[in-house]
């Protein structure tokens, strides 16, 4: 499958869908108080890097988002692979362009956070060279959070 990975708004349509599957899909998971998702408007926010990951159709099938912390540490956030997706080295694929983009733009580092239940995610960033950290601004003391670094 070929896959063409882009800086897009979060407001096309295909990709609003994407971030209401992402979710229900956490929401399925972890209690309402126990997720960290951004909506639409802050993906807008000054700043902040929103990708897709498109198939050569043209369909969204995987999203993430960057978002500039101070100093030289930027936010991973909404990382999200629709389920027809998955397996298809979409995820690490995102990782690897906006790794790419964050060490061009002078970002030394990259962290995240997850669910403990989320175990593909949790797998595909230890695969991809981030170590589990201790939790960090609105995570700390979260039952559900585990975060994870990345230097660049």
């Amino acid at each position: 499958m070929r896959t063409t990975i882009a800086i897009e708004s979060p407001r096309h349509h295909d990709i609003e869908a994407l971030l209401g599957l992402s979710a229900e899909y956490a929401e399925s998971l972890y209690p309402p108080e126990s997720n960290f998702l951004l909506g639409v408007d802050e993906l807008e926010q000054p700043g902040v890097t929103f990708y897709a990951a498109r198939d050569e159709t043209g369909r969204a099938l995987g999203i993430a988002a960057l978002v500039p912390s101070p100093g030289d540490t930027a936010e991973l956030k909404r990382m999200f692979v629709h389920p027809e997706g998955r397996g298809r080295g979409l995820g690490a694929a995102l990782l690897v362009r906006i790794e790419a983009d964050a060490a061009a733009r002078g970002i030394r580092e990259v962290v995240l956070e997850t669910g403990p239940l989320h175990a593909a995610a949790l797998a595909l960033y230890r695969r991809q060279g981030y170590r589990e950290i201790a939790q960090f601004g609105p995570y700390i003391g979260e039952e559900f959070s585990v975060c994870f670094a990345k230097s660049l």
